[in-house]
C-alpha cells in the first residue's frame, strides 16, 4: 500500500516543477485537494485523492498584505511583534484583552472589497501592528507585511494626522473647546494647537472631532479629563489620508495599491 506523501511533491509531480515552485503555487491557493482549497505545502494526500491546479496559477511573487480593520472595543491591537511609535516593542496594557489580529479570519473579509487582492493565508502570518489602539476604543487599525509601510508608519509617527471621534457626556463649552484645541500639556509636555470640532451637542452627550499629529496612548482621555469631560466612545476614523470607510465592526479589507498614507 503506498503512503501518503506531502502535498508539495504531489504538485511537483503533476506540474513537472521543482518542490520550492510547488510549495508556492499551495502557498498561492491555487491547489484544491478533493475540491478543497489547501494552503498548507505539508498536507499529507494519499494516493487516490484527487489534486487540482488552478489554470490561472501564476508563480509571481505574492504582494506583501497591508490590511485594514475595524477593530471593536475589547480587543487589543500592536501585542507582540508590533512596534510603537518609536519603534520599540509594544506590549499588552489590557490584561488579558483578546488580541485584535484574531479578527482577522476569512469569513471577517470584507464582501466589497475594492482592492482586487485576492486572499491567501499567507497574509495573515507575519503581521506588525504599528499604531496602537487602546482597547475600549474602537476603529481603524492597520496590520502589515510590508517594510516599506511599517517605516512609513514608524518614522512619520509624529507628523501624520490621525483623526478620532470622541462621544463626551452633556455639553462642550467654548472653553472647554479652546483649551482642547490649544493650551494642555501631556506627560509634562506641552502639546500643539490641535484641531477639535464639534459634530454634534446636546445636554445629554457631545461628540468630538479631533484631528491630531504625533498622538501618544492615553492622550485623547487625558485632554477630555483635564477639561471635565467624561468620555462614553472613543473611535480612530483615518490615518494619513487612509479612511476607514464603510467597514463594519469586526471587518477588514486590503490596503489596495493606489491608497498611501
Amino acid at each position: 500500500m503506498t503512503e501518503p506523501v506531502r502535498l508539495a511533491k504531489r504538485v511537483a509531480e503533476i506540474k513537472g516543477c521543482s518542490r520550492r515552485e510547488a510549495e508556492m503555487y499551495i502557498e498561492g491557493a491555487w491547489v484544491r485537494v478533493e475540491g478543497k482549497l489547501m494552503e498548507e505545502p505539508s498536507f499529507k494526500v494519499a494516493p487516490n485523492q484527487r489534486v487540482e491546479i488552478d489554470p490561472k496559477a501564476s508563480l509571481m511573487a505574492m504582494t506583501a498584505a497591508t490590511i485594514l480593520l475595524h477593530k471593536p472595543p475589547g480587543y487589543e491591537s500592536g501585542i507582540g511583534e508590533g512596534v510603537n511609535a518609536a519603534g520599540g516593542p509594544q506590549g499588552s496594557r489590557s490584561r488579558g484583552a483578546p488580541p485584535a489580529n484574531q479578527l482577522l479570519t476569512r469569513a471577517a473579509h470584507e464582501a466589497q472589497d475594492p482592492s482586487g487582492i485576492r486572499l491567501v493565508s499567507k497574509h495573515f502570518t507575519e503581521l506588525v501592528s504599528p499604531l496602537p489602539l487602546p482597547t475600549e476604543a474602537s476603529g481603524l487599525v492597520v496590520f502589515t507585511q510590508d517594510p516599506r509601510i511599517l517605516r512609513k508608519l514608524v518614522e512619520d509617527a509624529e507628523t501624520m494626522e490621525q483623526e478620532v471621534i470622541v462621544g463626551v457626556a452633556g455639553e462642550v463649552s467654548a472653553e472647554q473647546l479652546r483649551r482642547l484645541s490649544h493650551g494642555l500639556s501631556f506627560n509634562g509636555r506641552a502639546l500643539p494647537p490641535i484641531k477639535v470640532s464639534m459634530t454634534s451637542n446636546n445636554e445629554t452627550a457631545t461628540r468630538l472631532r479631533f484631528a491630531l499629529r504625533g498622538i501618544r496612548p492615553g492622550q485623547v482621555p487625558y485632554m477630555c479629563e483635564s477639561v471635565g469631560l467624561r468620555i462614553l466612545d472613543m473611535k480612530r476614523i483615518r490615518i494619513g489620508r487612509v479612511p476607514m470607510t464603510n467597514l463594519a465592526p469586526g471587518q477588514w479589507r486590503y490596503l489596495p495599491a493606489h491608497e498611501r498614507f
